[in-house]
């Protein structure tokens, strides 16, 4: 069933950045060296639990992309919250399975789940497609 936000359940801290590029909300984000905020870029690399939100200030739901310049709702999330992020394109996940960074702002299964590395734990089983998929997910 599709969700209409990205926070789910349990604590956050929001924050707002500026966007280096396009962003979705659902996208695991990082802060760059020039305080800009983008999608996670490097594969299975460790991670902050931040995703980028919907910018419902505005009226914008989970589908709407931020562009480079905007100002990007994020949030950082604490260990048990949980999040409807984006799976990599054609990923399959089953229930349990450790996510880490795809490299692209988007959720991988773990090639082997490697503490600092790992991000989530998949909560739904997903299977992949020709575009990314949202998947509810459990912050690790």
């Amino acid at each position: 069933m599709a969700k209409n936000t990205i926070a789910l359940k349990g604590d956050y801290v929001r924050k707002e950045r500026e966007a280096n590029a396009g962003i979705t909300p659902g996208h695991l984000v990082e802060v760059m060296n020039t305080g800009n905020v983008r999608v996670h870029a490097t594969l299975g690399a460790q991670a902050q639990r931040a995703f980028a939100l919907e910018n419902d200030l505005i009226g914008k739901g989970v589908d709407d992309a931020y562009v480079a310049g905007d100002s990007v709702l994020y949030g950082v999330f604490v260990p048990g919250a949980e999040v409807y992020a984006l799976l990599l394109t054609g990923e399959s996940c089953s229930i349990g399975d450790f996510l880490e960074s795809a490299g692209n702002g988007t959720l991988q299964v773990a090639s082997s789940p490697v503490e600092g590395s790992n991000v989530a734990i998949a909560l739904e089983a997903v299977t992949g497609g020709a575009a990314p998929k949202r998947c509810r997910v459990e912050a690790l």
